[in-house]
């Protein structure tokens, strides 16, 4: 329904920013990540997902796509709610979160306020096991060339892996990864600079 929203902070607190569009205020449910980002009285922008229940409609906002992308991820986990994908989320940066998850770094995702072990080896191997379910379709939708290339493993293998928990396509990651230094730099940083080079093209 609504793809973004943007104009004037309006307002901000915990876990919450009001974008005054046009007159009009926008309640978004957010991270302490993207709060960073934004000071009020000043112009933002936030990537919209809008929670429908039976008793409420709420929308969630997001300073990246990447941000957005990985939050609808986490509430298709089983017994991960909007509330506890807002606590994982704000624990970490998203290229963090998305290389934890690749990694099985239960501890990375443990650092949220009220995610247990069992929510974060949930998260972990349900993501895990859609991304690969994906990369297999992917893999036998018969694409020829480099963006049907199989990913060799190592720090290639899970700097696409985290990049495609963040919403990319196998085709965008192959182009971002090209001409990064693979063997030279930690994984961290091959994932910074491939989504740098996602956002400028």
């Amino acid at each position: 329904m609504f793809y973004y929203v943007s104009g004037t902070v309006a307002h901000t607190g915990p876990y919450l920013a009001v974008i005054d569009c046009g007159g009009v205020g926008y309640t978004c449910r957010t991270t302490a990540y993207t709060l960073a980002g934004l000071k009020k009285g000043e112009r933002g922008k936030l990537y919209t997902h809008l929670n429908v229940r039976e008793d409420a409609m709420e929308l969630y906002g997001f300073g990246t796509q990447e941000e957005l992308n990985l939050f609808q991820q986490l509430i298709g986990v089983s017994g991960v709610g909007p509330k506890a994908a807002l606590s994982i989320l704000s624990a970490s940066t998203p290229a963090n979160l998305a290389l934890s998850i690749i990694t099985g770094d239960e501890k990375a995702l443990t650092c949220a306020q009220g995610i247990g072990k069992k929510i974060a080896q949930r998260v972990i191997l349900e993501l895990k096991d859609k991304l690969a379910k994906g990369q297999a379709a992917f893999d036998g939708g018969g694409v020829s060339g480099a963006a049907a290339a199989v990913i060799p493993a190592g720090k290639l293998s899970e700097a696409s892996a985290a990049l495609a928990v963040l919403g990319y396509s196998q085709g965008e990651i192959n182009v971002a990864l090209k001409g990064v230094d693979i063997d030279g730099l930690p994984l961290e940083e091959i994932i910074r600079q491939a989504l740098k080079k996602m956002v400028k093209g």
